[in-house]
């Protein structure tokens, strides 16, 4: 009950979030685009984005080789697109999922697994954070006027036509020293720690930061750490040029630039993050308005949107479905074989 109740939350959410991006959206003249869109990037993108998913089945493979473990890049690979397509079906599924089908494949413990994904998420985030930077120094002019217009919009700092920059910036500067006297107080004060320390919330920021900080210093551990760090550059790479490619299947967007690509694998990348299925309507809402930095109205970022999510899920509904499908195969020749071996 309790986790068909999760479920039923995450899904109503995921309507509510679709609803309020397409309530102002032709969808007819949405289809039209489509129709006239140049479909033969998107089998680009979905080779691309297949070649992403096994560079993360070698990067996974090289984290379980210090454990004891050197399960195929085959089964590695069809282990991960299971996982992201249980995502589409049940959020935070895909870890549990990727983990029993690589045991029920090569035997691989799952608890042992899953630290390894745990590790290889922290790495995901770093490079996600990391990211956040480039994209903000690289696009700063863009995305200080976003974020300035609508801090603005929600103070009031603009008044018949005034400019609300001072307003903003003592805002934000008396933002960042509270923080920071904040911080030097907690740590000059040990008995303050210890009473945190107390706190279940407390806990598991401090537990996902020594995380977070293992995971980064695990990489010394791996027996080809330049490899490891390649297969995690290679992840991105890959995951900029699905998107990126999209851009040419349809005439309004035909024209964006590089730092429009990098804008769209951040923002995606945090839509793709909210607890919905498939980042279903986190993701439309988040392209759909930061593509207008890009000089695109928000119904010509919808439909980006669209494109680039509706390709990438009906790719990997399929290809996870076949997945799926060889996991059973390859299990029920497992035991046949099994089975043929006791009676001898």
């Amino acid at each position: 009950m309790k986790s068909a109740l999760r479920y039923l939350i995450s899904l109503g959410f995921a309507g509510g979030l679709i609803w309020y991006a397409f309530k102002d959206i032709n969808l007819t003249e949405m289809l039209d685009r489509f129709a006239r869109s140049d479909w033969s990037w998107i089998a680009v993108s979905c080779v691309l984005l297949l070649m992403a998913h096994i560079s993360r089945a070698w990067r996974w493979n090289m984290l379980m080789e210090p454990l004891g473990y050197k399960p195929g890049l085959f089964n590695s690979s069809i282990a991960v697109l299971t996982g992201y397509f249980a995502n589409y079906i049940v959020p935070r599924m895909g870890e549990v999922t990727r983990c029993g089908t690589l045991y029920k494949l090569e035997r691989v413990p799952v608890n042992l697994s899953f630290g390894t994904v745990v590790a290889e998420r922290i790495f995901d985030v770093i490079i996600l954070l990391v990211l956040i930077g480039v994209n903000f120094i690289l696009e700063f002019d863009r995305l200080s006027k976003f974020f300035m217009d609508f801090f603005q919009s929600k103070i009031g700092a603009t008044e018949a036509g005034g400019n609300g920059m001072p307003i903003l910036l003592i805002i934000l500067l008396g933002g960042l020293v509270l923080v920071a006297g904040v911080g030097i107080y907690i740590f000059t004060n040990k008995s303050l720690q210890e009473k945190l320390m107390q706190n279940a919330l407390v806990q598991k920021v401090v537990q996902f930061a020594q995380g977070m900080l293992e995971g980064l210093l695990s990489v010394r551990k791996l027996n080809s750490p330049g490899l490891f760090i390649c297969s995690t550059i290679a992840i991105w790479v890959f995951y900029y040029l699905v998107s990126y490619v999209l851009f040419f299947c349809i005439p309004e967007t035909s024209n964006l630039g590089l730092l429009a690509g990098l804008t769209l694998l951040v923002v995606g990348s945090i839509g793709m993050a909210a607890p919905v299925q498939g980042g279903l309507g986190a993701y439309h809402m988040l392209v759909g308005s930061v593509m207008i930095l890009y000089g695109l109205t928000y119904n010509d970022g919808i439909t980006l949107a669209t494109f680039i999510h509706g390709a990438q899920m009906i790719f990997m509904l399929a290809i996870g479905a076949l997945a799926f499908l060889i996991v059973m195969v390859k299990k029920d020749r497992t035991l046949e074989t099994a089975e043929v071996s006791t009676e001898n």
